[in-house]
């Protein structure tokens, strides 16, 4: 069995429609996209849509399975991987959720439904670092990120980078990974600058 990918977290907030179909495949500049095994990077991320976006998704095609309100996309994205539609009741208000799930794990939906909940029953509003480097990739134009080719060390050739303003040095690339605190929140919208990084 494989090991199960971490489940997180990529976008903060409720994805509007054009911003769930980039969600969809947000690693496509990858390198070597059909050479290597795309299950690993998706599988375990997670974001909120809202209802009419949850029907929609319903709609499109009959679904593969379907057990109460929760429901898996027919179309695979790899061979084990493919879209979880969850509908949750948290704190008395019924959200929705878009996950990747790598059916190959039988747990993994689960997994995901109790870390959905988990993770948004918290009683302050949060993001972690992470939750911070994965909204700036996901909310970042294909433009200004990428992945770091051979003008980087062979050691981070392949991780993600943005592009950055530095204002005296103009614009500059640097890896994903090491934004500073104040690198990031510069790149995050003002409303999210100040979030605690854990629940009190």
């Amino acid at each position: 069995m494989n090991t199960p990918a971490p489940i997180s977290k990529i976008f903060e907030g409720v994805a509007t429609r054009p911003q769930m179909f980039r969600l969809f495949d947000r690693h496509n500049q990858r390198p070597n996209p059909w050479q290597t095994d795309a299950a690993p990077l998706y599988s375990g991320e997670w974001f909120e849509i809202d209802e009419a976006l949850y029907d929609y998704m319903l709609d499109i095609l009959p679904p593969l399975w379907m057990r109460g309100p929760i429901f898996a996309l027919r179309e695979f994205l790899t061979d084990s991987v493919t879209s979880i539609f969850f509908a949750l009741r948290i704190d008395g208000q019924v959200r929705y959720f878009h996950g990747y799930c790598d059916l190959s794990n039988h747990n993994s939906v689960e997994e995901m439904r109790a870390a959905l909940f988990e993770r948004e029953t918290q009683p302050v509003r949060t993001m972690t670092r992470e939750e911070r480097l994965e909204h700036i990739w996901s909310s970042t134009a294909d433009a200004y990120r990428g992945y770091a080719g051979d003008r980087f060390p062979l050691a981070m050739q392949g991780r993600r980078t943005v592009m950055l303003w530095s204002g005296t040095d103009g614009t500059l690339l640097k890896l994903l990974d090491d934004l500073t605190d104040d690198e990031i929140a510069a790149k995050l919208p003002v409303h999210m600058r100040h979030l605690p990084d854990i629940a009190a």
